[in-house]
């Protein structure tokens, strides 16, 4: 039986960043992994698609050359390329997390662990996968009765992630029905694709298929795409997309799924019902609905740990479940299923198991990023939020095609927003769509943790030119001070 000060199980974002802080706090940490280090975020998640979005962006930018005074010909898109590209970035960047471990003397066990007892654990072996060469390959699902090594731990950290939620759908188990895993086995750009679910999984594949030239059609329940942003960028993401060719359907759901015909490649059809009942004929259809926790087969019961009733395991500020000495981070808790907050969970949960007694989770300013063409980033209250907490809100919006940068990119759609409390003028929320989305958002969570005000924003000299003066301008803005676009009408 090997013994440690601490063990992890699961080594993606939450998990790897918690063993590394244990490591370096001189606790002596193993990390139970059943495939490749680096977790959804790195080979099924953020970093694949950022790299295909990438992709597509050039792609895009080659085939409008021509507004840009370069000439280029014979424009084509290799699919097995944009693959073959996304691979190796996923590979480096495991590997990488693999000889971080290694080099703070952090052990890794391959292999599905289950609870034996709160801070005991089986490890099984699990079969090979289609991850890709180099590397170990293993599978999701134990094989074999009997475990191939016993750990026992001081304290456990649970960091097993999510996965993608399967639709009751009839017609969801259907050849051509996949997740947002199952879009990397894709060998070729679908003729026509339909994604239902227009949050951020969703609204990326289908910006992504939509450039590489797919007939796409997004299926969103809620009145607009990206439901838990601020209205006005889900609105805004819809003109784009229409703009862009993309059939939105929002306050829309899907009641079946079925064949068009017979054989291999007779596609799809995929009834919808929403303002009007239409049927969408498709060769693909993406499932983009959400994710659950990955819990299966670790025995949690075995250990005490208590789940919810959608089975994420519940945690206090400092990342401890209802069991002594075991916690949890990342996808798995539900709180906030994004990897910088995974990563932050695991720092914390690795300095209170170390002796720190002020180290806590604040999730008050949590930015998020959707990198859709446009892209979008929201940090803090959307206006309906602030308004619905109490606040007296003013906004300030400031339009991308009034910033000199974004003229020289070709690219000036979008906006950002501000919500702030009227009285003191206190920063409450920014929220943004167009270009470098996920890039601005930094300043909107600074503003927010430092309890900046609209006045302090206003005042601080932005470079120029540069796409970050957005933010001084859309403070100028709410405080009815705009300076580079018209006054608003006085009634």
């Amino acid at each position: 039986m090997q013994e440690f000060d601490v063990l992890v199980i699961g080594g993606g974002p939450g998990g790897y960043v918690a063993a590394i802080r244990a490591a370096q706090r001189g606790l002596s940490v193993g990390v139970v992994e059943k495939e490749r280090t680096g977790g959804v975020c790195l080979n099924w998640g953020c970093i694949p698609t950022k790299a295909m979005l990438r992709s597509a962006e050039v792609y895009e930018t080659v085939l409008h050359a021509a507004d840009y005074g370069v000439q280029a010909e014979n424009v084509s898109l290799d699919y097995d390329a944009v693959s073959r590209r996304k691979d190796g970035i996923v590979k480096g960047l495991t590997d990488g997390v693999a000889s971080l471990l290694k080099a703070n003397g952090v052990t890794v066990i391959y292999g599905h662990a289950r609870f034996t007892g709160p801070t005991t654990l089986d490890v099984y072996a699990v079969g090979e996968s289609a991850l890709g060469a180099g590397g170990p390959k293993y599978a999701a699902d134990p094989t074999g009765d009997q475990p191939v090594e016993q750990v026992k731990a001081r304290d456990v950290i649970i960091a097993t992630g999510s996965v993608p939620v399967q639709l009751p759908l009839p017609g969801a188990d259907l050849p051509g029905v996949i997740t947002s895993d199952g879009a990397f086995g894709l060998t070729e750009v679908p003729k026509r694709i339909a994604v239902i679910g227009g949050s951020a999984v969703g609204a990326e594949w289908a910006s992504l298929f939509n450039t590489f030239g797919a007939e796409v059609t997004i299926i969103e329940m809620q009145p607009t795409l990206v439901p838990a942003e601020d209205a006005e960028i889900g609105k805004a993401l819809g003109r784009s997309f229409g703009k862009a060719g993309i059939n939105v359907l929002t306050g829309s759901t899907v009641s079946k799924i079925e064949s068009a015909g017979r054989g291999k490649n007779a596609g799809l059809k995929v009834f919808v019902d929403g303002p009007k009942a239409q049927e969408i004929d498709a060769d693909v259809v993406l499932v983009g609905v959400g994710r659950k926790p990955n819990t299966a087969a670790l025995d949690l019961e075995k250990a005490g740990v208590a789940t919810d009733a959608r089975g994420f395991v519940p945690v206090d500020e400092q990342l401890r479940t209802n069991v002594e000495h075991v916690y949890a981070i990342g996808d798995v808790t539900g709180r906030v299923l994004l990897a910088h907050v995974a990563s932050h969970q695991g720092v914390t949960a690795a300095e209170v198991i170390a002796g720190s007694d002020h180290a806590r989770m604040d999730y008050d300013v949590i930015p998020a990023a959707t990198f859709t063409h446009p892209e979008i980033a929201s940090v803090g209250l959307t206006e309906a939020q602030a308004v619905e907490a109490g606040h007296e809100v003013v906004t300030g919006k400031f339009p991308f095609a009034a910033i000199g940068r974004t003229k020289t990119y070709g690219n000036s759609d979008g906006f950002m927003k501000i919500v702030a409390g009227k009285q003191y003028g206190e920063v409450l929320g920014v929220h943004i769509i167009g270009q470098s989305a996920s890039d601005l958002i930094t300043e909107g969570a600074l503003a927010i943790n430092l309890e900046a005000t609209l006045d302090e924003l206003a005042e601080t000299v932005h470079a120029h030119p540069t796409l970050g003066e957005i933010g001084m301008e859309a403070a100028m803005s709410a405080l009815g001070l705009p300076i580079h676009v018209a006054p608003p009408k006085k009634r």
